[in-house]
């Protein structure tokens, strides 16, 4: 079998191929037939053996069993056994191969780590609740530190991980170390390790989801959002929005713990990452929805901090999903009377929402209708000149588009309902914005 294979120079991270010697060089190089893997016909990294004396790499076999499959892919036999055996004897062949063609700019293949098991997972899973019952901080942060490090080798040891139940026992070892006597500072340090493993663990179990959403673990995790270092502060985000996300009760528990508002308004105010303030924004959003039992205390509070200036700041240049989020948040704040009024002070606010609409998502413009809906709604009598500031804006035109490009029925009727206010506006002045992109509009033929 002949593969042409570009001669590639490895980047420095030296796993990946990353860049061409000379972008019109090519080399014609021979692999081995029983070096491809017979799923992908790429060249295997970790050929395994199933029952059937087959070879495979890892990764295909294993997304093509855990697919449902139950035949082997090349004899169609059914498998006795889903066992996967490395074989090394090809391994090493492959190795020696592209040590050969190195001149070719072929890369000799690292030795792969032996995958996790399930039987190695429940015994250090096991481990950790006899050491968490027994206050031992220090053996909890190191087993806490060994899964950790299997998660980082690879995705298949993330999900035998996952699906062993270790998102439970890791909830009840924040929950009980939270709520130890001893001082929560004693204990930091295990509960930055743990919650930098729960970020990939969700939806965890009932019973995790209790330990880890009660008023004990929220309170650890608020004190780490207002004292911890910057990567464990992104790990409480991101952790909250996952949380809140499954449970009413932890939205109503979590509003009940005093600064929170103050940090989710700091990590929003002085971002680390996109990552984290795209949770930060989504945390918020959870607070301030019409069904959270402490909605109107925490909106108050969150205007108190200039929570709404911050956002239309945020969506001058924000990439698609910050503003999604970001406009999601607007949309909740403005439910509320002094939300409004701060955003009728706010000269950015009717210029932004305008341009942000059919220029960041569905979504996005659905948030920005909402918005000026609201906004426009409780001031029908335009005291705050936010009609005819809309339609100098353009506001008018992108309407008429937002019903042109299709929509849902809600978002039909408030763009209308906004056509209609604005239409008594309009009279005697010139608002048709030249520059208006009518691409979306239905032809009439």
């Amino acid at each position: 079998m002949i593969l042409s294979w570009r001669r590639l120079r490895a980047s420095r991270g030296g796993n990946k191929i990353s860049e061409l010697l000379d972008g019109n060089l090519q080399t014609e190089i021979t692999i081995p037939t029983y070096f491809r893997c017979p799923i992908s016909l790429d060249l295997m990294r970790d050929p395994v053996t199933l029952s059937t004396g087959i070879t495979y790499d890892r990764e295909n076999i294993e997304k093509w069993i855990e697919a449902g499959n139950q035949t082997c892919p090349v004899s169609n036999q059914v498998l006795m056994s889903f066992d996967q055996i490395p074989n090394h004897a090809i391994r090493k062949m492959i190795q020696d191969w592209c040590v050969q063609n190195r001149s070719n700019g072929i890369e000799r293949i690292p030795t792969p780590r032996i995958p996790v098991t399930q039987y190695e997972v429940s015994q250090i899973c096991s481990r950790i609740a006899v050491s968490t019952k027994r206050g031992d901080h220090k053996s909890c942060r190191e087993l806490v530190g060994k899964i950790k490090a299997w998660g980082k080798e690879s995705d298949r040891n993330k999900r035998c991980i996952v699906n062993n139940g270790t998102g439970c026992v890791l909830s009840d070892t924040f929950y009980s170390f939270a709520s130890s006597n001893i001082s929560i500072e004693k204990h930091a340090d295990l509960l930055k390790e743990i919650l930098s493993v729960l970020t990939w663990m969700f939806p965890l179990g009932e019973e995790g989801r209790l330990k880890l959403g009660s008023a004990t673990s929220l309170g650890g995790m608020v004190w780490l959002l207002k004292s911890g270092d910057l990567s464990a502060r992104q790990n409480v985000v991101v952790v909250l929005k996952e949380l809140l996300s499954l449970n009413q009760r932890h939205i109503d528990s979590l509003a009940e713990i005093e600064g929170v508002a103050e940090a989710l308004v700091k990590m929003i105010r002085e971002p680390i990452c996109p990552k984290a303030t795209k949770a930060s924004l989504a945390a918020i959003f959870y607070m301030i929805s019409p069904s959270a039992t402490s909605v109107r205390s925490s909106t108050s509070r969150f205007v108190e901090l200039g929570l709404v200036p911050l956002i239309l700041e945020i969506l001058v240049d924000a990439e698609k999903g910050i503003c999604e989020r970001a406009l999601g948040v607007l949309t909740g704040i403005c439910d509320s009377k002094e939300g409004r009024e701060e955003a009728y002070k706010n000269a950015l606010t009717v210029p932004i929402l305008v341009k942000k609409m059919l220029r960041v998502s569905e979504l996005g413009t659905e948030f920005a209708v909402c918005i000026l809906w609201k906004l426009c709604r409780n001031d029908k009598k335009d005291e705050n000149g936010v009609l005819l500031e809309a339609l100098q804006a353009g506001a008018f035109q992108k309407f008429l588009v937002v019903l042109q490009v299709g929509c849902g029925e809600s978002l039909k009727d408030k763009a209308t309902e906004l056509l209609k206010l604005l239409n008594i506006r309009r009279i005697g002045l010139d608002c048709v914005d030249s520059s208006m992109d009518f691409k979306y509009l239905k032809r009439p033929f």
